[in-house]
């Protein structure tokens, strides 16, 4: 099955997911866009929580030897 979609066949698509892709690309859009703004939401989270913790919460970055470099 050739189309726009016919690479997802090589990644383990079934024949129907791949028509049904080839018939309405909107949804390979759709879980594109889905899939980036999920990934959007957990950096903000991320940042949230590491921009809101207290000094003593963050770990403490351990000094050097005075001999090594």
């Amino acid at each position: 099955m050739s189309g726009q979609f016919g690479f997802m066949k090589s990644i383990g698509a079934s024949d129907e997911a791949v028509a049904t892709l080839n018939d309405q690309p909107m949804l390979f859009t759709v879980l594109v866009v889905v899939l980036v703004g999920i990934i959007a939401q957990c950096l903000l989270i991320w940042y949230i929580h590491f921009a809101t913790l207290k000094p003593e919460q963050r770990k403490k970055k351990e000094k050097k030897p005075a001999g090594r470099k």
